[in-house]
């Protein structure tokens, strides 16, 4: 017989690449996430360097000892896909990569057990009971990193300090505890070496609050803020963050697809829990296709607008750079959300790439799915001047400062009885009715030589591969309308069905984008 041989090293390494940050904060940022998803309240860095030891203390549930024996593989995990922001216990896995060794104590209910764990070699990483030290009182788990470099930042307690406060924003501000109260009723603390983190609430010259409602829901489902300031920002700390149970996912502006007129003097960050179904595997970013896509792109897009409008207001937004490009491709961009208005009834993942439109937000159901709360929609506000979200309609009012008059207040806003569609995602509208701002499907060009996909999908994004051999036939044989379609179809199919089902999707777009060509003569015709 043969034997499967797995070199675990360079397993650890494709693991800490898949990571964006530096190891030693992938190994904190993980080490925290595990600690949270066990119910800890609170946990203990102390980092020795006289001893080249970093010893980490939460007071969450604990581990039995068979389940300290699983905790040796490397793959092996106890939790179920689409829960909690830690994933398999990398942060000691990783730390195996510039550890002598990993000590790990546990304490559940009668059982008290500890291990010592070293990777020995390329292909082995051998681990034994040792009696445990004393870290842990009644219940909890403490590790010990016996750090092979006595100069490693994880000995610093500043560092330490500042990766938390990077990685664990949320934790740390008073802002978010209206969302995090129902997951951490006791609050969380961390403690670096005795001292107590101090909490700090976000500070500029202008703070806006931001929230993300549930249709017919009074509480919110995400809140946040955003900052302007008066100086430059350091660059860690420009753009928007989007967290979820504490754990900032992901940071900046590309992500939102918005960028200010000043970017590097704004900054932001919104909470929302509920993304914690829409994360990847490893919990480092979000879905993009299926119904947990659906449910990222549909908070990022309440997002997107609550932003724009608060920007807006700023007189921060800024116009698209290719401003040519965008005129070009905007009737192309129209027609196409057209088919996608029209194939959402079909396909309903589709929703969250429609735009917002004059008069209101097309009201689409987002579909049925177990993460996105029985398929309700989402509500984004803009919170200006420190007002509270109305606890009779669950909005908040966009500018509070200037009074309107009942056919103002009500203009653009999607209504709320119960005979409209589940899956709404509406934003208040403004009283001028200015000409809305993209937040749906758009289409930009990008060169990928080699790449074999016409097009993909980046967050509401298609980007066309305009080196794609198929692309340059299309533009010597004046077809670029039809490739583009296809591309886009290609792409799509991605969010809206399983990979089996991908064929009847195109086909269905292309019969719907065939159908509509004569769709804006009827609309324009002039009624006798």
């Amino acid at each position: 017989m043969g034997e499967t041989r797995v070199d675990l090293q360079h397993l650890l390494e494709d693991l800490r690449d898949a990571y964006p940050g530096a190891l030693e904060e992938t190994i904190l940022t993980e080490v925290v996430a595990n600690s949270l998803d066990s119910g800890a309240m609170c946990l203990r860095f102390t980092a020795n360097p006289a001893s080249s030891t970093l010893t980490i203390v939460d007071d969450g549930s604990g581990m039995r000892r068979r389940d300290l024996v699983r905790y040796h593989d490397l793959a092996a995990s106890t939790k179920t896909r689409g829960q909690g922001i830690g994933f398999a216990g990398v942060g000691i896995k990783l730390g195996l990569l510039v550890c002598e060794d990993v000590v790990t104590e546990t304490r559940r209910g009668k059982e008290h057990v500890a291990s010592r764990w070293y990777l020995a070699g390329r292909h082995k990483a051998p681990w034994k009971w040792i009696p445990p030290l004393g870290l842990v009182n009644d219940h909890g788990t403490a590790v010990q990193l016996k750090l092979q470099n006595a100069l490693s930042p994880l000995l610093d307690e500043g560092y330490i300090e500042g990766a938390l406060r990077r990685q664990y924003q949320p934790l740390l501000q008073p802002e978010f505890d209206e969302v995090l109260a129902s997951y951490y009723p006791k609050g969380f603390q961390f403690e670096v070496n005795g001292r107590v983190l101090e909490r700090q609430s976000a500070r500029g010259a202008d703070v806006s609050k931001l929230a993300v409602c549930l249709a017919r829901k009074r509480k919110p489902a995400a809140i946040g803020y955003l900052i302007r300031s008066e100086v430059t920002l350091p660059e860690d700390q420009r753009g928007m963050a989007i967290s979820t149970f504490g754990k900032v996912i992901k940071h900046g502006w590309d992500w939102l697809g918005i960028t200010p007129a000043a970017p590097d003097r704004i900054a932001g960050m919104i909470e929302a829990p509920a993304l914690a179904a829409a994360l990847t595997l490893n919990k480092g970013d979000f879905v993009r296709v299926g119904t947990r896509g659906a449910l990222y792109l549909g908070y990022r897009k309440a997002v997107q607008e609550a932003v724009s409008q608060q920007l807006a207001h700023w007189g921060d937004a800024r116009e698209s750079e290719d401003k040519a490009g965008r005129r070009t491709m905007r009737p192309l961009e129209r027609d196409l959300e057209t088919v996608l208005v029209d194939l959402a009834e079909e396909f309903p993942l589709l929703a969250s790439l429609v735009e917002q439109r004059v008069g209101g937000q097309k009201r689409l159901p987002i579909g049925r799915s177990e993460v996105a709360e029985s398929g309700q929609g989402l509500l984004a506000a803009s919170i200006m001047g420190g007002a509270e979200v109305s606890e009779e309609t669950g909005i908040a009012p966009t500018m509070p400062q200037e009074p309107q008059s009942s056919d103002e207040s009500t203009q653009g806003e999607a209504p709320r009885e119960s005979g409209s569609s589940p899956g709404v995602a509406v934003v208040p509208g403004a009283k001028a009715r200015p000409r809305p701002g993209r937040y749906g499907l758009t289409i930009r060009f990008e060169s990928q030589e080699g790449d074999p996909d016409l097009g993909r999908l980046v967050e509401s994004t298609v980007v066309i591969n305009d080196a794609h051999p198929a692309y340059r036939r299309a533009v010597a044989s004046r077809s670029e309308g039809y490739h583009i379609a296809l591309a886009v179809a290609l792409a799509l199919a991605r969010l809206a069905v399983p990979p089996a089902e991908a064929h009847e999707f195109v086909t269905a777009f292309l019969v719907r984008w065939g159908e509509a060509l004569d769709g804006p003569r009827r609309r324009f015709r002039k009624r006798p």
